[in-house]
């Protein structure tokens, strides 16, 4: 198997009107040395493409439509022409990034994404936003769970939970059948594991929503 998955992490690309700085975020190239699809390229296009060098890139992926992981979806996807996908239930934040632009895939729970020798299923897991879907890849024995879920559990959004029972339910229902081994590569942080998430999960319940998750 030539498939492999590479971070790339990018500090405090961007500073805003305000003042403030970008959060940290993970990027996403899985694929092999001709080919790769790209996940939540964040904010810094130059990055990604320096990251991807030469290879095609197939697809871009967006696991959610917040702007800060989304910002350079488009740029990046142009240089080959290649497709973006977002679920349609995220359009209205896609919006805030992207007024004239839209994503050329809407995708759906089970779909499907082949790249080197491999797959990606998407798994519809709301609650972060309600578009969220996290992506399995079984080959790989890794999950790419974008804000579902991190390393310190369900992932806020600008210090709160859209909707923190939904998120529970997405996590519990869908993420913690997957085989105990599977890594979690999130959309921030470090990774962990499905085993990790199936100990914690019932602390996270009683715990209830706290800006300390994830």
């Amino acid at each position: 198997m030539d498939a492999r998955v590479e971070r790339l992490w990018t500090p405090q690309v961007a500073e805003r009107e305000s003042g403030e700085i970008a959060a940290e975020q993970n990027a996403w190239i899985i694929g092999d040395d001709d080919e790769v699809i790209v996940i939540d390229p964040g904010e810094d296009a130059a990055a990604v493409l320096e990251q991807v060098g030469d290879r095609e890139i197939l697809a871009v992926i967006c696991t959610h439509g917040h702007e800060r992981h989304v910002a350079a979806a488009v740029e990046v996807a142009e240089r080959d022409e290649a497709p973006v996908a977002l679920h349609r239930a995220d359009l209205f934040f896609w919006r805030a990034a992207h007024e004239d632009a839209d994503a050329e895939i809407e995708m759906a729970d089970g779909g499907l994404f082949e790249v080197a020798d491999v797959q990606l299923e998407v798994m519809h897991t709301p609650g972060h936003s309600p578009g969220s879907v996290s992506l399995y890849c079984e080959g790989l024995e890794v999950v790419f769970t974008g804000d579902a879920l991190g390393a310190g559990g369900p992932v806020a959004h600008e210090g709160g939970f859209p909707d923190f029972p939904s998120q529970l339910t997405a996590i519990g229902a869908r993420l913690l059948d997957l085989p105990a081994a599977t890594r979690v590569l999130p959309g921030h942080g470090e990774e962990t594991t499905i085993a990790d998430a199936v100990k914690r999960f019932d602390s996270w319940v009683s715990s209830g929503p706290s800006e300390d998750l994830g």
